[in-house]
């Protein structure tokens, strides 16, 4: 069972996506705008965050950066749901850090079927208390925290999962393909342009350590050994 917040300003579905998350074992909570939802992060502070974007006072999406641009709600999983199914709404939504992303219409077994694998998505193992240091880098896995030089770096749930998954296979290069199946669990609207997109945020957040995610060209992305100019 997890904590949900349903954010969608359409009573039916609201109520509709209610039922039938709260039949999947989850606790739910609900909100019909996005200031309401916010309140609702804030005070309640559900695990993941079921987002319509289209929303009567704030786009969805303004609401999805606010919550990952909090370093105390970034961990909060966010699936976007909305009646747009181009590629562009996909790729915006991802950029601000969505973990997954639903168009309408949409089949309500598969929808909970994906808010499940969503929240499965926890970290690989590790000892109580270790911590992985590489140059200015240091990942405390158990805590779920990355400082740069002292600093601390404000990842989203899906970047520490990038971050980690690379980390753990430092020196090996990892195809597109193969972080889509180990970080995304292949979602199908997720696409290669996505690790892209997700690299170049998680780079830019890891400032003066960004060097060490190395591109492969025409292959992946790599965690060098030692930093070095990445591509």
């Amino acid at each position: 069972m997890a904590k949900l917040l349903i954010v969608e300003d359409e009573a039916d579905l609201r109520d509709l996506l209610s039922y039938n998350l709260r039949a999947a074992g989850h606790e739910v909570a609900l909100a019909a705008s996005a200031s309401e939802g916010l309140e609702q992060v804030r005070r309640w502070r559900p695990e993941l965050i079921l987002l319509d974007l289209m929303l009567p006072d704030l786009p969805g999406t303004e609401l999805c950066r606010r919550v990952k641009g909090d370093p105390s709600t970034a961990a909060t999983r966010v699936v976007m749901l909305t009646a747009r199914g181009e590629e562009i709404d996909r790729v915006v939504g991802f950029e601000l850090g969505a973990d997954d992303y639903v168009s309408k219409p949409f089949s309500l077994r598969e929808l909970v079927l994906r808010v499940n694998a969503v929240l499965r998505r926890g970290q690989p193992a590790a000892k109580e208390d270790s911590a992985v240091v590489v140059g200015p880098l240091t990942v405390d896995l158990p805590r779920h925290r990355v400082t740069v030089s002292g600093e601390e770096a404000a990842l989203t749930a899906l970047e520490f999962r990038l971050l980690w998954t690379l980390l753990s296979r430092k020196g090996r290069v990892q195809t597109r393909e193969r972080l889509l199946e180990d970080v995304w669990e292949m979602s199908p609207d997720v696409t290669t342009r996505t690790v892209d997109t997700h690299v170049k945020r998680l780079r830019e957040k890891l400032g003066a350590a960004g060097a060490l995610v190395e591109t492969v060209r025409g292959v992946g992305y790599r965690f060098a050994e030692e930093s070095s100019d990445a591509a």
